[in-house]
């Protein structure tokens, strides 16, 4: 029986919790955030794999499952995961989801009925299963496009084929244009979806969010650097996530080999991989509870970003970057949604540019001054654009399903106009080190 006031929510999407970066992290918080406020949620997904790409322990990969977690229903559909997911491999990983997935979400629209069935993109092959749900239960139609997975696979060459590009691309416009919402993560992604056919005022910004109150500055000498042995006298040049075709590590890499004589200063990758340079330092990842302190370890944070990529996926990695109050590097074109976020706390260099990369990195390593002013600016932009609690409030009090329900209410948030607007501060430096158009 639906209760009184309430809103039913079905989400689709491949990655949820306990995954705990990239879009799991995201769409666990965003459904345990809205069960709290009263709203019904089920979800359909997929067994826990990312970033391992390897299912987790007590999950299977070929069953149908049912949980609870966090008061919401969740549904486990079978899926294939390659251990090295390239081209047709990834395509085939995605596809079995969208395959697995279908007689679930279909049984949920008819038999449950929800107001509103959001579907997250990767992977578009469940779009259609989305949309037709809708259809089915009456209920209202959302897109979030988390990362425009086609265009971006055949931009950085996983794949090829022109004619299948042009279908496949052809498909997603025309599925696009038939949902009731549409939303995305940036400015130049929303501005995508507008050259994709989609109408604007289906069209929403939905950026992701830090936990400002959990994301914090903290003193530079904390229990995980004393566990991982670095000592207080190294200055640490970090890099946490998902090292794969999109980031461009490489130039990481190549930077390192130019500070291989500065003893000091130690070069520490978060994430899965292998190195051979005695300044890079690889760790695993690490548990949601101990992401401050792996963030606090650093006093620069580099976020490098293959060019072909800019506009097709926005790094959820910088929120946190930025909510810790460290400055960062970042590569990316003057202009772009990356470089226009980062260099309100941070340098901004060309992408692929080892030069200027390591110049940035040198100058903030010598200035503690702009590193700390830097370093408040960034945490002041996280804290006025991407803070938890009022991106979901605003994102879903907005929406005409959800805005008349008491869950949405004013919850005693402070206004946006009661935040200060702090100004972008100000980098009396090399002009030549920040490319990004201000």
């Amino acid at each position: 029986m639906k209760k009184a006031d309430s809103k039913r929510l079905l989400v689709v999407a491949l990655n949820y919790a306990p995954e705990k970066t990239g879009i799991g992290k995201y769409v666990g918080e965003m459904t345990e955030w809205l069960a709290t406020r009263g709203v019904e949620v089920r979800v359909v997904t997929a067994p826990p794999y990312y970033p391992h790409w390897c299912v987790q322990k007590g999950y299977r990969a070929s069953r149908y499952a049912r949980e609870q977690m966090a008061g919401v229903s969740v549904f486990r559909c079978p899926i294939w995961v390659p251990h090295r997911p390239r081209g047709i491999t990834r395509i085939l990983h995605l596809l079995s989801f969208a395959i697995s997935s279908l007689p679930v979400v279909l049984w949920q629209a008819v038999t449950w009925r929800p107001d509103m069935v959001f579907v997250v993109e990767p992977p578009l092959g469940a779009a259609p299963t989305a949309w037709l749900a809708a259809l089915l239960s009456g209920g209202r139609s959302w897109l979030h496009v988390q990362d425009f997975e086609v265009d971006a696979a055949f931009d950085l060459g996983l794949l090829r084929a022109p004619l299948l590009k042009h279908l496949v691309l052809a498909v997603e416009r025309w599925l696009m244009r038939r949902f009731d919402h549409v939303s995305s993560i940036s400015d130049a992604m929303r501005a995508k979806l507008r050259a994709k056919g989609v109408r604007d005022e289906r069209i929403a910004l939905f950026p992701n969010w830090v936990d400002t109150a959990l994301i914090r500055p903290m003193d530079r000498d904390n229990a995980l650097r004393e566990e991982l042995n670095i000592g207080p006298e190294t200055q640490v040049i970090l890099y946490s996530g998902n090292m794969g075709e999109k980031q461009g590590l490489d130039l990481i890499l190549d930077v390192a080999r130019c500070f291989s004589s500065d003893r000091d200063v130690l070069f520490v990758l978060c994430g899965d991989g292998a190195v051979q340079l005695t300044n890079v330092r690889l760790i695993p990842l690490q548990p949601h509870s101990r992401l401050n302190e792996l963030l606090n370890l650093a006093v620069i944070h580099l976020l490098p970003q293959r060019a072909a990529a800019e506009d097709l996926v926005l790094p959820s990695k910088l929120t946190a970057i930025m909510a810790s109050g460290r400055p960062v590097v970042a590569a990316a074109r003057g202009g772009s949604d990356v470089a226009r976020s980062a260099s309100e706390g941070g340098i901004v260099v060309p992408p692929g540019d080892v030069s200027a990369f390591e110049k940035a990195i040198r100058h903030l390593l010598e200035d503690d001054v702009l590193r700390a002013r830097l370093g408040a600016a960034a945490r002041a932009y996280a804290r006025r654009n991407w803070e938890r609690d009022r991106v979901l409030h605003r994102t879903f009090g907005q929406l005409p399903t959800f805005a008349g329900s008491t869950a949405f209410a004013d919850d005693g948030r402070p206004a946006e106009s009661d935040v200060p607007n702090d100004p972008p501060v100000q980098i009396a430096a090399d002009p030549a080190l920040n490319h990004a158009e201000r």
